[in-house]
C-alpha cells in the first residue's frame, strides 16, 4: 500500500533509499524520552522547576509534528483508524491546555496525558509501519522532523490540528516562541537538562 505523502521531489527508479530515519523510529524514540523526563520530574528526587519548560517545550514541538505529518499518513493510510486519530487529535488538544499553565501541581496530570498519548499514538504508529514500506517511512521521518525544528515551544491548543492550516500557522506561531525563548533564557531542548533523558 502506498501511503499518501505531502509533496515531494520524485523519487529515482528502484534501488533509491532516502536518507534519514523511519517516522516509527523517531517517535518510538521521543515518546521513550518524554516517558523518561515525565518519570524524572515526578520521581521522589525530582526538581521539576526545572524540567517543566522543557517538558512543554519538548511536547509542543512533539505534538505539532504529529498532527502535521503522522496522524495524517495513519488516517490516509488506515482509513479504520480516522475515529482513533480525531480521538488523539481531540487527546492533544487536552494535554496543550494542560501544559499551558503546568506547574508542578498539574505534573501528575500531565504525566498521565503523556502516558495515554504515548499508547494511544504507539498503537497507530505499529499499524502504520505493517502498511507502508520502508522509504515512505523515511521520507514522512524527514517531513516530521523538519516540521518539529519549525514548531512552537508553547502550547497554543487553540491554532489548526490538522492540514493544510497547521503547516501554515505553526510555523509562524513557532518563530514567535522561539524569540521569546532567546529573550527570556527558556531552555527548551532535552539536552538543556542537567541529566538529559536518553529513550
Amino acid at each position: 500500500m502506498t501511503v499518501p505523502l505531502p509533496p515531494l521531489p520524485p523519487v529515482p527508479d528502484e534501488g533509491y533509499r532516502p536518507g534519514g530515519r523511519s517516522v516509527a523510529d523517531i517517535v518510538d524514540r521521543e515518546h521513550r524520552q518524554l516517558l523518561e523526563l515525565v518519570a524524572q520530574l515526578t520521581g521522589p528526587d525530582a526538581v521539576p522547576a526545572e524540567g517543566l519548560p522543557v517538558l512543554t517545550a519538548a511536547l509542543s514541538r512533539h505534538l505539532s509534528g504529529e498532527e502535521q505529518y503522522l496522524l495524517p499518513a495513519v488516517r490516509s493510510a488506515l482509513p479504520d483508524a480516522t475515529d482513533r486519530v480525531e480521538r488523539e487529535i481531540d487527546a492533544d488538544a487536552a494535554l496543550l491546555t494542560a501544559l499551558q499553565a503546568l506547574t508542578e501541581d498539574g505534573l501528575a496530570e500531565v504525566a498521565q496525558r503523556v502516558r495515554r498519548h504515548v499508547d494511544g499514538v504507539g498503537a497507530l504508529v505499529r499499524e502504520l509501519r505493517a502498511v507502508a514500506t520502508e522509504e515512505e517511512l523515511i521520507r514522512l521521518g524527514n517531513r516530521l522532523e523538519i516540521a518539529e525544528e519549525a514548531a512552537p515551544t508553547r502550547p497554543h491548543p487553540g491554532t489548526p490540528a490538522t492540514p493544510p492550516w497547521n503547516r501554515v500557522v505553526e510555523p509562524v506561531v513557532g518563530v514567535v516562541d522561539k524569540v521569546r525563548d532567546v529573550v527570556t533564557g527558556r531552555p527548551t531542548y532535552l539536552a538543556d537538562l542537567p541529566e538529559p533523558p536518553r529513550g
